[in-house]
C-alpha cells in the first residue's frame, strides 16, 4: 500500500473533525485528538483567547459553545503545503462558523490531532474594505452638495466625541493604541484615540536619546502598512516615531494628542462609560460602550522607595525619564538594574564621557542579537525566512500555533545552541561579574518575556563594555539607601554619584485601571501580563494565555492592549473583531473568562 501524503493525513482527520462537529458530536470530535493534546482558540469558537489542554477542557469547550458556534466548511487551505518532520505532520485548514470566517493550523501525531489553532479573521457581512472590495474613492457623476474627502475628515474630526459619541476610547497612543484603531478603523468602529504627548510617536521620541528597536524589522510591521524594503533592520527611536505619526495620519485615525485622560467610570445600567478627558485646556466628556488601555505592557515606572533620596543632591531619573547622555559628561552616573534600558542606557553614557556604573542586584538573561536573529528568529522573521516563502501573517500564525504550555520545550534547543555558540563571550561576562541566567527553565529570552515582561538584555554592544570595565559593574548586592552625594549598598560599596538612574521596570498594567478608574476595578481585574508558570515574578496558577490580554476582563467593557509591535500588530486583530461584534450587535458568548488570581 503507497504511503499516504501529508496533506491526505490531513484531510481525513479534518473531514472527519468537520463531520463530528456539524452533527454536534462531542465524542467523536474529541476522539480525534490524543491524550496530549492542545487547541489554542483565538475568538472563533470561545470569543476569548483560550487554550485547552487535555482531552476533558476540549470536550467541556465544546459543550459550552458547539451549539452556538456552528462550525462549518472545515477543509484544507490549498494555498499553503502541508509537512511532515519527526513523526509530526502539519498543515493549514481554514473554516466557517456562524457568523465568522477562520483560518487554523494542525499538527498530528501518529494520525490523531497533537496541537489546534482556530484563529478568527473576519466577521460575516462585516469585512474589511480591502482588495476588490477597497473603496473606489473618487465619486463620478454629479451632485452640487458633493463634499470632498477631506471636507468629510475635518467633519468627522470636528464631530466625534462632541456631537456623537465613539463606540471605543482607546486611552494611550503608541504603537498598540494605534495599531487597534487602525484596525477599527478599517472594520468601521468609530473610535478615538487619546494621547498625553503632542504628536503621535512621541512615546518614542521621548525615550533615551540611544534607543532603538531591539527586535529586527521583519517581526515588526504594523497592519496593512509593512515598513519599505530599505527600511533599517534596527530602527532608531525617532524614525520609529516618525514612522508612527506618519501611519495616523495616513490611516484616518482620530488622534486626539495633547489630551490626558482625567477619570473614567463605567455604569451597569446604561453600559456606557463615562471618559472625561482634557483637551487644549477644555474638559470634555466621552460617552463610549467600551474602554481599552493601550498605556504600553509594562505599567507604571517602578521606582523604589529609599532611605536617603529626599536629601541626595544630584538628580534621579527613572529610565523612561532618562534624556540621554548630553547633560552628563564627566559626571559620575550610577544606574540600578541591568536589563535591555540599563545596559543601552550605560553605553550611552560611556559614550558620552560619564564615569557609569551598573549595579545589578539580580541575574539577567543575556542574548547577543545576531545570535537571536540567526537561531531564534530567522525561520520566521528575516530575509531568509522572505525567500523561503514566509510571510508576516503565516509567521505570526505560526508562532501562535504553540500552545504556551509546551512552547519552553522548542525554546530550551535554541536556548542550548545559542549558549554553544557564544560560550567565550558567556565566559567573559561572568569573569567579569556578571550574574547570568537562562531563564526559570533555560528556556531563554521569550519565555522570560511572556511570562514576567523582564530580567533580560539583548546585546547590541554594551556586553563588550562591562567585560572590558569600561562600564563599572557592582553585582549581588542590592542598595541600601542614598547619601547627599553618593549610592550605598547592602554589602557597604559606596557609590559616588551625581545622577541616579532607576532601570527598575514597570508594575502590571492595572496600575492605570486604579488610578484612571478605581482601585475597586483594578483589584476586581486583577494581575495582567504572564502566564501563570509559577516562575519568578509570574506566580501561579497556570492561565494558559497572557492575563487580562486582548480579551474580556472581570470588569464588562473593559480591555488592555498593549506588548511589542509584533503583538500590537498580531492582537490587534483580534481584539478589533471582538470590538466589532458587540458594536453591531452580534452574540459573543465567551467561553473561559479570565479569572482574578492576584491583585498586582
Amino acid at each position: 500500500m503507497l504511503e499516504e501524503s501529508p496533506g491526505t493525513r490531513i484531510d481525513i482527520v479534518l473531514a472527519k473533525l468537520g463531520r463530528a462537529l456539524e452533527r454536534g458530536d462531542i465524542d467523536a470530535a474529541v476522539n480525534l485528538f490524543q491524550a496530549d493534546c492542545y487547541w489554542r482558540d483565538l475568538v472563533a469558537f470561545t470569543w476569548n483567547l483560550k487554550t485547552m489542554e487535555g482531552q476533558d477542557q476540549i470536550r467541556d469547550m465544546l459543550t459550552s459553545q458547539l451549539a452556538a458556534i456552528k462550525p462549518a466548511r472545515l477543509r484544507q487551505d490549498e494555498m499553503e503545503r502541508p509537512g511532515d518532520a519527526d513523526g509530526v505532520t502539519e498543515g493549514w485548514f481554514e473554516f466557517e462558523t456562524e457568523v465568522a470566517r477562520g483560518h487554523g493550523h494542525i499538527r498530528l501525531k501518529n494520525g490523531l490531532i497533537w496541537t489546534l489553532l482556530t484563529t478568527m479573521t473576519e466577521l460575516k457581512g462585516h469585512e474589511e474594505p480591502r482588495g476588490a472590495r477597497r473603496p473606489l474613492g473618487a465619486e463620478h457623476g454629479h451632485d452640487p452638495s458633493r463634499k470632498t474627502w477631506k471636507e468629510k475628515r475635518e467633519t468627522e474630526a470636528a464631530e466625534l466625541g462632541y456631537t456623537s459619541q465613539p463606540y471605543v476610547v482607546i486611552i494611550g497612543g503608541g504603537q498598540g493604541g494605534i495599531a487597534l484603531g487602525a484596525r477599527l478603523r478599517q472594520l468601521g468602529v468609530p473610535a478615538i484615540i487619546i494621547e498625553k504627548n503632542e504628536r503621535p510617536g512621541d512615546s518614542w521620541r521621548k525615550r533615551y536619546k540611544s534607543l532603538c528597536l531591539h527586535d529586527p524589522v521583519w517581526y515588526d510591521h504594523l497592519p496593512y502598512i509593512p515598513f519599505p524594503e530599505n527600511w533599517p533592520v534596527f530602527a532608531p527611536k525617532d524614525k520609529i516615531g516618525d514612522w508612527l505619526e506618519m501611519y495616523t495620519k495616513v490611516m484616518e485615525l482620530n488622534y486626539w494628542s495633547s489630551t490626558t485622560c482625567k477619570s473614567a467610570r463605567y455604569d451597569d445600567v446604561t453600559k456606557e462609560w463615562t471618559v472625561v478627558v482634557e483637551r487644549d485646556g477644555e474638559e470634555v466628556v466621552l460617552r463610549p460602550k467600551q474602554l481599552v488601555l493601550a498605556t504600553g505592557m509594562s505599567g507604571k515606572p517602578n521606582v523604589p522607595k529609599l532611605r536617603g533620596q529626599d536629601i541626595f543632591k544630584g538628580e534621579q531619573q527613572h529610565s523612561s525619564q532618562h534624556p540621554g547622555p548630553d547633560a552628563y559628561r564627566e559626571k559620575r552616573v550610577v544606574v540600578i538594574g541591568s536589563n535591555n534600558s540599563a545596559h543601552d542606557i550605560c553605553a550611552a553614557l560611556w559614550e558620552g564621557g560619564a564615569d557609569v556604573t551598573m549595579v545589578q542586584r539580580s541575574s539577567t538573561h543575556i542574548v547577543r542579537s545576531d545570535t537571536l536573529m540567526e537561531i531564534g528568529l530567522g525561520d520566521l522573521y528575516s530575509e531568509r525566512a522572505l525567500a523561503a516563502g514566509m510571510t508576516t501573517r503565516k509567521a505570526d500564525l505560526i508562532f501562535a500555533s504553540l500552545p504556551y504550555r509546551i512552547m519552553h520545550e522548542f525554546q530550551i534547543p535554541l536556548y542550548e545552541k545559542m549558549r554553544e555558540r557564544d560560550a567565550k563571550f558567556y565566559a567573559d561576562l561572568e569573569k567579569a561579574g556578571f550574574m547570568l541566567d537562562w531563564g526559570a527553565d533555560g528556556s531563554g529570552l521569550f519565555m522570560k518575556y511572556l511570562r514576567r515582561g523582564s530580567g533580560y538584555y539583548i546585546d547590541v554592544g554594551a556586553c563588550d563594555l562591562v567585560i572590558d570595565g569600561s562600564i563599572k559593574l557592582k553585582s549581588g548586592s542590592d542598595v541600601s539607601h542614598l547619601t547627599e552625594d553618593s549610592v550605598v549598598l547592602k554589602d557597604g560599596t559606596v557609590l559616588p554619584a551625581d545622577l541616579v538612574v532607576y532601570a527598575t521596570g514597570y508594575g502590571s498594567m492595572n496600575g492605570w485601571a486604579a488610578d484612571l478608574i478605581s482601585r475597586e476595578v483594578a483589584d476586581k481585574v486583577g494581575k495582567v501580563w504572564g502566564l501563570g508558570s509559577d516562575t519568578p515574578k509570574d506566580p501561579g496558577p497556570w492561565e494558559g494565555e497572557q492575563r487580562n490580554m486582548w480579551k474580556p476582563t472581570q470588569q464588562e467593557a473593559l480591555w488592555f492592549h498593549g506588548g511589542n509591535l509584533h503583538q500590537s500588530r498580531h492582537y490587534s486583530q483580534y481584539l478589533s473583531l471582538q470590538l466589532k461584534a458587540r458594536c453591531e450587535g452580534i452574540s459573543t458568548p465567551v467561553y473561559g473568562l479570565q479569572e482574578r488570581h492576584h491583585l498586582a
